[in-house]
């Protein structure tokens, strides 16, 4: 495996804990880039819905940022991780010193995997297939909008139209090509950002530490989604206050701000702290927690 570094499965959850550490000790700074970041995406689909002719513009437009803006975030969080003050500008740093087309390269594989599921739904599933799923979906709709009790009979006649099996079939491989793309992608950012690394050379070394350290991705990403679901519980009981005060419209604007303010920076700390351990340079990477203290 070269330089890539394997570390314990409870490394996993140490990542997740210097995210939150990362937003804590720079809350304002950091929150506001996942407010910027945000609001710039609020406005570019305000403006495909005012100018519906732009929208396949504005959708690409919004791919292509994705990499960039996470790019200027990791920035601003080793900023913060140095001692030093994370700055809106640094969202613009993913733009700068020729890293962008190497950050974009992110988007090649999510591409890739998009046409051959796309493929294969056809494949699988067949046009006639598609079109009975898109009429159960119909009258599923329907059946809830009535109001009424629904049948399980009818819905059990509606489902065993359906080819299930070769559904099931296509879903298992999407969920396969999700996690390929998830383990390419978890440290690809920060090599481009601190290492110059080539997007395909990050791309591949990505997937090789990601598999290498599979059990605290796995320890990761499981405490992942129970934080996820924390914050936003803790976000919507929040988003009700504001509803009842303001009104829902607001209430929906400030609960998307204060997840992206959250779950942004929480991420791209997770992110750096994962690559200083497996990829970064030696003297990055923290000493090892010792087992007594676990145990406290």
């Amino acid at each position: 495996m070269g330089d890539i570094r394997k570390v314990p499965a409870s490394a996993g959850a140490e990542w997740l804990l210097a995210g939150f550490g990362l937003l804590k000790r720079a809350p304002l700074a950091l929150g506001s880039l996942g407010i910027l970041w945000g609001v710039g995406t609020s406005l570019v689909l305000s403006l495909s819905l005012l100018v519906p002719a732009l929208g396949t513009l504005v959708q690409f437009l919004l791919l292509l940022a994705g990499p960039l803006f996470m790019g200027g975030l990791l920035w601003a969080v080793r900023e913060v991780d140095q001692n030093r003050q994370a700055r809106p500008a640094h969202l613009l740093e993913g733009v700068r010193e020729g890293r962008a087309p190497h950050l974009l390269v992110a988007l090649l594989p999510q591409l890739v995997a998009a046409l051959v599921l796309g493929t294969l739904l056809l494949v699988l599933v067949g046009t006639d297939g598609l079109q009975r799923l898109s009429d159960v979906m119909l009258r599923l709709n329907e059946l809830s909008q009535s109001g009424a009790q629904p049948d399980p009979a009818q819905i059990e006649a509606l489902v065993a139209t359906l080819p299930a099996g070769r559904i099931l079939l296509w879903l298992l491989l999407m969920l396969a090509a999700f996690a390929a793309l998830t383990l390419a992608l978890f440290v690809m950012p920060p090599q481009v950002m601190f290492q110059r690394v080539g997007g395909w050379h990050a791309l591949r070394r990505s997937l090789r530490s990601s598999l290498r350290n599979l059990p605290a991705m796995l320890v990761f990403f499981v405490l992942a989604f129970i934080a996820i679901f924390a914050i936003y519980f803790a976000v919507l009981i929040v988003s009700l206050v504001i509803g009842l005060i303001a009104g829902q419209t607001v209430a929906m604007a400030v609960a998307q701000l204060l997840l992206m303010a959250v779950l942004m920076p929480v991420f791209a700390g997770a992110v750096y702290a994962a690559w200083k351990q497996m990829l970064g340079p030696a003297g990055a990477v923290p000493p090892p927690v010792d087992a007594h203290v676990i145990e406290v």
